[in-house]
């Protein structure tokens, strides 16, 4: 009987307060840490949710760097060119230039500097196209030359002829800028040796830089020398891909040389490479330092101060820009035509590639 009595005097002692704290329940002791683990865990679901916020974030903060130079170098220049075509920003109201639509991109196709922009426009796609067409053809033909099996050395040739590539595109325009110089030009110099070592009495000397047509043709040969390395490399690699087995057929069928390369090599060679002149073409089209750097666009035209015979496009945007004109406006509308054909280009470009994945 005395056991009962004290279960139930233990249990009043726990409804009303009293005892000591060895007599309350073991319930109510460990009621306190369960409270702090509790707290612990939000704590712990509240770090977590960070550092998933902070994953999502980080990504954009490695490509900051990258995003704030685009908008500054690319897409702030991309829109003041635009806001200024529709513009008479120009030196005479340089602090008050007015909007007057497409009053110069009409000026250019249709007015005072059509006679020049139009000759200028035709000149550019056949330099374009010719240096393309000619880098091409010398890039294949010394890759057909280095595939050969037989050849010994072939390495080393492959990394002279690919020094071109390595030698700085400006110090290379300056130096065959002094090369072919009427007066004192070292390919002058070594003709004009040549011919009194035959006995030629009548030789003269050839203005590859003073004549209209020699300067163009200068530009064009010029522009072979750096960027047949380019399509060396590239060819040499198509034609590492193209299977021997079709060759040795064809050699069993009686092909000769012209036919094997005719039905079999172009073919094969021709989507590969085709897309590779379309971006060839684009550069060509905006390859400002070839032009300028060689003939600063002379020989001079009688016609007009604002462009050579040999300027292209861009470099004469880029004398719209100096003296004697200093026509922003006229000059960013003739940047925003290039830029629409070269983007015009570059779909091309993405379309030939789309034909070449679809036909593999």
């Amino acid at each position: 009987m005395d056991q009962p009595r004290d279960v139930m005097r233990a249990e009043a002692q726990s409804v009303t307060g009293g005892g000591g704290a060895s007599s309350r329940s073991p319930v109510a002791a460990g009621a306190a840490p369960s409270a702090a683990g509790f707290r612990l865990t939000e704590l712990a679901d509240s770090g977590a949710a960070g550092a998933r916020g902070l994953a999502r974030v980080t990504p954009f903060l490695y490509l900051t760097p990258a995003l704030f130079t685009m908008t500054l170098l690319t897409f702030i220049p991309i829109a003041l060119t635009i806001t200024v075509a529709f513009t008479d920003w120009s030196l005479a109201n340089f602090q008050n230039p007015q909007f007057i639509g497409t009053q110069n991109f009409v000026d250019l196709f249709t007015g005072p500097y059509a006679a020049v922009f139009i000759p200028t426009f035709i000149w550019n796609v056949a330099f374009a196209a010719a240096a393309a067409l000619t880098q091409y053809a010398a890039g294949l033909l010394i890759a057909l030359l280095l595939n050969n099996k037989h050849m010994r050395e072939t390495n080393l040739y492959r990394g002279l002829l690919i020094l071109p590539m390595a030698i700085p595109v400006t110090l290379a325009i300056v130096a065959w800028q002094g090369l072919l110089q009427e007066s004192s030009g070292q390919i002058n110099n070594l003709l004009e040796a040549v011919a009194n070592a035959i006995g030629w009495q009548g030789f003269e000397r050839i203005p590859f830089l003073l004549d209209d047509n020699l300067a163009k043709i200068s530009i064009v040969l010029v522009g072979v020398w750096f960027g047949f390395p380019w399509f060396m490399n590239m060819c040499l690699a198509a034609l590492s891909s193209i299977p021997s087995e079709l060759y040795e057929a064809a050699h069993v069928d009686g092909a000769t040389l012209w036919q094997r390369f005719r039905h079999v090599t172009a073919p094969l060679l021709l989507g590969f490479t085709l897309p590779l002149m379309v971006a060839s073409f684009a550069f060509n089209f905006t390859n400002f330092g070839a032009v300028f750097l060689l003939t600063a666009g002379g020989p001079a035209r009688v016609d007009t101060q604002w462009a050579g015979n040999t300027d292209i496009l861009i470099s004469v945007a880029y004398k719209l820009l100096g003296q004697p004109l200093y026509r922003y406006g006229l000059a960013s509308s003739m940047a925003l035509v290039l830029f629409l054909i070269v983007g015009t280009m570059a779909l091309v470009q993405i379309r030939a590639l789309r034909l070449v994945d679809d036909n593999k």
